[in-house]
This record gives structure tokens, sequence and C-alpha cells, in this order.
């Protein structure tokens, strides 16, 4: 900084450097200022080039997940149907196994053994309706078709999941369909048993298989709401200003410029001491 030499009146150093100081601290003052009006320590790449690199980065990583987690949340209610209708089927066929345990007995007659296997069919003929319904997107799920289906459960491109729905629950690939059980006579009956305790054993696999991916959907979810919370936090503490110290900043620099408004009025108010030279000549 120049020093001031009150004997040369065509430049005025003194308040030059006055000058200066008051611009350097309006410009500080309206930076502050700025931060305090939209919350952010980085409101362009200037004010810290490296920042909003990290910050974009990480502002995007969160965004991603916050998709993933979207996703996450898609897979377990299409489990959630998928799961509902093979319920449905397991509940049809214990009530046909209870049935063909009926007709196992001698004791009924052959209008009541007709009258188990109208029941057996319409039972039947219910799963397959389940099977139909039970869809997602317009895609049919437990008819054998959902397979090698792949969920993006995560930011990156290799965060995926791949799940599919090999078993055709419909009642004919269960061997429950109307063709598959006689219950005319006992012998006939302890057949078609077998039959159903088979296409139990097949349901309750399937329900395992869902049960499982469900709870991997649920500790997935969890893990990325975590890595959410967790990458805001990091974005948060490099982009987004910090209120109480920008504040304090603004005020320390509105002090700043008063003074050096003063000290600005006073240097160009200092040339006048030549005065006293001239009238004193």
């Amino acid at each position: 900084m120049a020093n001031a030499d009150l004997s040369r009146i065509n430049t005025n150093i003194a308040a030059l450097n006055a000058l200066n100081a008051l611009r350097e601290v309006n410009s500080k003052l309206s930076l502050h200022q700025l931060r305090l009006a939209t919350g952010r320590r980085i409101n362009s790449a200037a004010d810290d080039p490296a920042g909003m690199t990290f910050a974009k980065k990480l502002d995007s990583r969160a965004r991603g997940l916050a998709v993933a987690r979207d996703n996450i949340g898609d897979v377990q209610n299409l489990l959630a149907v998928a799961e509902g209708g093979i319920q449905q089927i397991s509940e049809i066929l214990i009530t046909m196994k209870e049935k063909i345990l009926q007709a196992a007995n001698d004791t009924l007659g052959s209008s009541e053994r007709a009258a188990v296997e109208s029941q057996l069919d319409d039972l039947a003929a219910e799963i397959d309706q389940i099977v139909e319904q039970t869809t997602w997107g317009g895609v049919t799920l437990l008819d054998g078709t959902y397979t090698s289906k792949q969920f993006q459960v995560g930011e990156q491109a290799t965060d995926t999941l791949s799940f599919g729905i090999s078993q055709d629950h419909r009642s004919s690939a269960l061997s429950v369909a109307d063709s598959d059980l006689d219950v005319s006579t006992s012998s006939a009956a302890s057949t078609s048993l077998a039959n159903v305790n088979a296409a139990i054993n097949t349901i309750n696999t399937s329900l395992q298989s869902i049960g499982s991916t469900s709870s991997r959907m649920s500790i997935k979810e969890a893990n990325v709401s975590v890595a959410i919370t967790n990458v805001m936090a990091s974005y948060s503490r490099i982009y987004n200003a910090d209120m109480a110290m920008e504040q304090l900043e603004a005020t320390k620099y509105l002090v700043l410029q008063q003074t050096a408004t003063a000290m600005l009025a006073q240097a160009n108010l200092a040339p006048q001491s030549i005065l006293t030279l001239i009238r004193g000549g």
C-alpha cells in the first residue's frame, strides 16, 4: 500500500487507499450477504472450484440413491403382490387337502364324493384365476414367465439384483387341475392327496424365495437410506453456508464498511490542510 503524501494534492493517495479498502470490504460484505440470502456457501464455481466439483459429485450420488430407494420400494410392492397371490393359492390348496382327506374315508357315498369333486374343480379354477389376476405393470407374475428380471437397487451400474418367479403356479403345473384330482374312490383320493401335498410343498418353496428376496430388499432399503443421509451431510457441509458464521462475518464487514467510508471522507478533507500554507503566504 502506497504511503500518503499530504503535500501533493493532485493525487490523494490516502483517499485512494481508503477507497480500495472500502471496495474490498464491500466485496466481502456482498459475498456474505449473498450466502445469507441463498443459504449456500458456494454460489458460483469461482467461489470454490474444487468444492463445487466435490459437491456436485455428492449431489449426483445422493439423488441417484434416492431413485434407487424408490426402485427398491417398487420391488417390495411387486413382491408383496406376488406373495399375496401365492398365499391365496396356498389357502386354496389347504382347503383342497381337507376335502380330499374327507373323500379318502370310505364313509362317504357317491353323491358326497361327486360334491367334493365339484368343489375341487371350482377351487382349481380359482387358482388359475388368481394366477391370471396377479400382475404387475400388465405382466403376469405367477405363470412361470416372470424370469431373469433385473432391478436397479443402487446408483452404480453394477448395483443390480436379479430375480424371477420361474415356477408356474397354475393348477395344471401344480398337478391339481380337474384331470389331476380324482376322489371317486378312497384309493384315488389318496393319490390325489399326494398331488396336493406336492403342490403345497412347491408353493412353500415359492413363498420362501419371495420372502428371502423381500427381506434382502428391506436390508437394502435401510442401507440406502443411511447412505443418502451421510452423503447429504457431506454435501451440505461443502455446499451450504454456516448461517451463524456468515451472520457474524456480515456484521463485521458492515462495521468495517462504515469505518472505511468515514476514513475515505477524512482522507478527502486532508488536502485542505495545504490551504493554511497558502493563506500564510
